[in-house]
């Protein structure tokens, strides 16, 4: 074994240096098996330099040195070479520097020459490239790849964004990020959560997996699989996802959010949820525009609005709802195949507008209406009035026609005009009709012992017909009606029926059908 000691700088001990060269000469031609002098790691300068060979190795003790290796400078108190295996152990005030943009300090260094690979750890370690840093307590950096890996926590702070995991890639080439376990990407508009996030810090993209939680000023996201942009907001989530903040609750099988705007569409078994007044949209596609305070909502749509303790269900093929964010009111609109379904009415029409405020419920294009199943009603426009979320009054205009079924006769007692007001009693039971202009009525009149005395045929302009247990009790006419009674023994078919009569109680829509859960014929 042999020991040189040199002291001073690299530079002087150069001459000594070539004297030794016919030493090295045979102990070269060993060590260079598979590794060039081109491979070797460079010692630039040292304040003192050990050299010892035994066994065909040579290992140099440096001291405060300076190496070069392909583009990259190290730098370190102590460090140990060995020039057998060309790898290095260096100790103390750990630097590298590759290039102009990265810079890696720590306390501690194992660089291996041959796959370029150093691993840095001590109490503090810091990677630092150009905008971002990265600090741990152990990382390992592929120079030849530009791959930076750690497997104990570490921190990502880049320039806005903060990111901690407990492990991690950073591909310095790419500027892309994979972290795992307990991710948090902090940044000033929001705070990620999630369990795996590939972040590029050039696009500003995170692409996330595993449950994940986005909170922001404006709500919170839950999703396990999307990705956010932390410069334009945007985001987007392609498995079972929901955004809930303060006014609505969004849910969907996939979902997009444009954060600056807080707008989101959705697919696929959409639920808005709007929280200030229970009402509840549901369909294939939705749509939710906070500025307007719209949700719009597509395929098998339907509304679900709780009113005291029942609940309003509008179906139709396209759905709006406007919410007004004075009051908490909202407007509702059905267009095309509208169902409506409530425990004490139902009916169909083309289209449907709901108003909160008011209470008032509007069906246009040849609407009919069912008040529970023994009044049916129908016209080229229907409107309800609510109160004490009860049917009060409907008014119908243009072709009016009212029927209702005589239980006792087992018939059906009619008013048809140009105008109707009907006047419901508590559980939706018909009170009064009013009818205006071309009036015309067929009802079954009884005895007091509750026997059919025969057929009312009526016309007239205007009518007061009263109403108890469905049964007319009382008919009053104003102007000259023209009417006649028929005995029960002269009735025949035809003139049970007023023209247009159609019974059609079977079309009643379920809550079944208003949800979608059974499909129409």
């Amino acid at each position: 074994m042999s020991v040189q000691l040199i002291k001073g700088s690299w530079v002087a001990a150069i001459g000594l240096i070539c004297v030794l060269m016919g030493q090295r000469a045979q102990a070269q031609t060993r060590e260079g098996a598979g590794t060039t002098n081109t491979d070797l790691i460079e010692i630039l300068k040292s304040d003192e330099l050990e050299i010892i060979n035994e066994n065909d190795t040579e290992i140099r003790k440096v001291t405060n040195g300076t190496f070069r290796h392909k583009g990259a400078v190290m730098f370190s108190n102590l460090a140990v070479q060995n020039r057998t295996t060309n790898v290095i152990e260096a100790f103390g005030n750990v630097k590298i520097v590759q290039g102009d943009t990265i810079t890696i300090t720590g306390d501690t260094l194992y660089y291996y020459g041959n796959t370029r690979l150093a691993i840095v750890s001590g109490r503090k370690v810091v990677m630092k490239d150009q905008k971002r840093t990265l600090t741990t307590k152990k990382l390992e950096y592929d120079m030849a790849g530009g791959i930076a890996y750690y497997k104990v926590p570490g921190k990502t702070v880049d320039e806005g964004d903060v990111l901690t995991s407990k492990e991690g890639f950073y591909n310095t080439r790419s500027k892309e990020f994979t972290y795992y376990k307990n991710v948090v990407l902090v940044n000033q508009k929001y705070t990620l959560t999630t369990d795996t996030l590939f972040y590029n810090s050039i696009t500003k993209w995170s692409d996330f997996r595993g449950p994940s939680k986005i909170v922001n000023k404006d709500g919170t996201v839950l999703a396990t699989r999307g990705r956010y942009n932390t410069e334009s907001s945007q985001s987007e989530f392609v498995t079972r996802t929901t955004v809930d903040n303060e006014t609505y609750t969004l849910t969907a099988d996939s979902i997009a959010v444009d954060g600056k705007s807080n707008n989101g569409v959705g697919k696929g078994n959409v639920v808005i949820v709007a929280k200030k007044d229970n009402t509840i949209l549901n369909g294939d596609e939705g749509f939710y525009n906070k500025a307007q305070g719209l949700s719009k909502m597509y395929g098998h749509a339907f509304i679900r609005n709780v009113i005291a303790d029942d609940t309003l269900y509008i179906r139709a093929d396209t759905l709006y709802s406007y919410e007004n964010t004075v009051d908490s009111t909202r407007q509702l609109i059905g267009n095309k195949n509208v169902f409506i379904y409530k425990s004490d009415f139902q009916g169909q029409c083309d289209s449907i507008y709901y108003n909160t405020a008011d209470s008032i419920i509007k069906f246009y294009k040849k609407p009919i209406l069912w008040s529970n199943a023994t009044s049916q009603m129908e016209a080229d426009t229907i409107t309800t009035f609510l109160v004490n979320n009860q049917v009060h009054r409907m008014l119908l205009t243009g072709h009016s026609f009212v029927i209702t079924e005589d239980t006792l006769v087992k018939q059906h007692n009619q008013v048809k005009g140009r105008t109707i007001n009907a006047y419901f009693a508590e559980k939706n039971t018909l009170k009064q009709v009013l009818v205006d202009g071309n009036g015309e009525s067929a009802y079954y009149a009884v005895d007091d012992k509750q026997k059919m005395i025969g057929l009312n045929r009526v016309e007239c302009g205007k009518m007061n017909l009263l109403f108890v247990d469905n049964k007319v009790h009382k008919i009053s006419f104003i102007g000259k009606p023209d009417g006649r009674l028929i005995p029960p023994q002269k009735i025949i078919t035809t003139e049970r029926q007023l023209d247009g009569f159609s019974w059609r109680i079977t079309e009643r829509p379920t809550k079944a059908k208003t949800t979608w859960q059974v499909v129409l014929q």
